[in-house]
C-alpha cells in the first residue's frame, strides 16, 4: 500500500457522503445543464428566424427590449451580464440589420437609449409567438399549475443567480 492510501479512502468515503448529501444540488447542476445546452441551441433557431444574419448571443437582446423597451447599453449588458464592449458590438450589428436604433437619451444628452425598430418589433414578436406556441404543444399534457410553478421557480432562480 503507498503512502497516504488510507487517507484517500477516508476522503473518497467523506466524497461520497458529501455528494449523497448533496445529491438534490447535483440533479440540478445536470438538469440545468441539459436545459441550457438545449436554449442555447434554440436560442441559435430563434436569432436566425429573426434574421438569418443575427448572432444568437444578440437574440437576448432583443427580447429584453421587446419586454421593456428603450434601455441604455449599460442596462442591456447589466441585465445580460455581459461587458459594455459585448453589448456595444451586438448593437451596432442590430442596427445594421435594421432591428433596432438608438436616440439621445432626455435625461443625459451624453447617453443614447437603444429600441427596437418597427421591423426588429414584427420579427421578434413572431419568433416569441411561434416559441410560445412549441412550449403549449410540449407541455400540453401538464396541468397549468406545474407551469406556473414551474416559472415561478425559474424566476426565484434567475433572481437569485442576478444577486
Amino acid at each position: 500500500m503507498h503512502e497516504g492510501g488510507n487517507d484517500d479512502r477516508r476522503r473518497g468515503g467523506a466524497d461520497a457522503t458529501r455528494a449523497g448529501e448533496d445529491q438534490e444540488f447535483l440533479a440540478l447542476e445536470r438538469e440545468l445543464t441539459v436545459l441550457l445546452r438545449r436554449a442555447r441551441a434554440n436560442q441559435g433557431e430563434m436569432a436566425r428566424e429573426v434574421h438569418p444574419d443575427l448572432e444568437p448571443a444578440a437574440y437576448g437582446l432583443l427580447v429584453r427590449l421587446d419586454e421593456c423597451g428603450r434601455q441604455r447599453a449599460t442596462e442591456l449588458a447589466a441585465y445580460i451580464g455581459v461587458g459594455k464592449a459585448t453589448v456595444s458590438r451586438q448593437l451596432r450589428a442590430l442596427e445594421d440589420l435594421g432591428l433596432v436604433a438608438r436616440e439621445p437619451d432626455p435625461a443625459d444628452g451624453r447617453a443614447w437609449l437603444v429600441h427596437l425598430t418597427e421591423e426588429g418589433r414584427t420579427r421578434v414578436q413572431r419568433v416569441r409567438e411561434a416559441r410560445r406556441a412549441r412550449y403549449v404543444s410540449k407541455l400540453a399534457h401538464w396541468d397549468r399549475r406545474e407551469v406556473a410553478e414551474l416559472a415561478r421557480l425559474l424566476h426565484q432562480l434567475n433572481s437569485e443567480m442576478e444577486k
